[in-house]
């Protein structure tokens, strides 16, 4: 038990050490937060100009531009597009944290946008004819009639791209910021013992995880019981 006691006093207490993994909470819920926006917002934008060209032929360009995003996005790791964007687009820019948030954005956006796909697919044409029946335009179509049962849909696997999101901020540390998981491994650095740094990330990780994941199924019980 003193063994514990000392190990732990030497990891968190001494030097307030502790405070490596709150600043690295703080970074991680910050680049996160971030990049969930540009990621929603991109990839609205890509997924209506994707299935807006699947079902009406129109907007040919735009789409040749997404699907050539959407290919170079997903086809490479996400390690090397954060160091091609510090390192090469952004070598003169020093602010890491706007390269680390538009990076995890655009990365985001590409997945977000096949999975809003797949749900505006999903929903059947007739959706789409009665809605050109009542007068709406394509456009108020897809904004009062579709996209509210594609969301509804696609919830759950939204979900889980942002907790991989959140999991996979964990890299940014390889262009010097100092997220949660860079914050434990400088604290194992200092007493050269892993153990105790890393199960304690481990366990915040796993703690957001879990509040996420709660809170993604309350939306979803509200949601199907405004249907009702």
């Amino acid at each position: 038990m003193n063994s514990f006691q000392s190990q732990f006093y030497d990891n968190f207490i001494k030097d307030n050490r502790y405070m490596y993994l709150v600043k690295g909470f703080g970074t991680t819920l910050l680049l996160t937060s971030f990049a969930v926006l540009i990621g929603i917002a991109l990839g609205f934008l890509v997924a209506i100009i994707r299935s807006t060209h699947d079902k009406t032929g129109k907007l040919k360009f735009p789409n040749l531009i997404c699907s050539l995003y959407l290919t170079v996005i997903r086809g490479t790791p996400a390690v090397v597009q954060l160091l091609i964007m510090f390192y090469v687009v952004f070598a003169s820019y020093n602010n890491s944290i706007v390269v680390a948030i538009l990076t995890f954005g655009i990365n985001s956006g590409a997945y977000v946008a096949e999975i809003i796909r797949s749900g505006i697919m999903s929903i059947d044409n007739g959706q789409f004819e009665a809605g050109r029946s009542l007068g709406f335009s394509y456009p108020q179509t897809m904004l009062y009639i579709i996209m509210p049962q594609a969301f509804k849909n696609v919830l759950p696997a939204l979900a889980n791209e942002f907790i991989v999101l959140l999991k996979e901020t964990s890299i940014c540390g390889y262009i010097g910021l100092m997220d949660l998981t860079r914050g434990g491994d400088i604290i194992r650095s200092r007493t050269y013992e892993p153990f105790m740094p890393l199960i304690a990330v481990a366990l915040i990780y796993l703690t957001l995880v879990v509040v996420l994941s709660n809170l993604v199924r309350k939306l979803e019980r509200r949601l199907r019981t405004s249907e009702r």
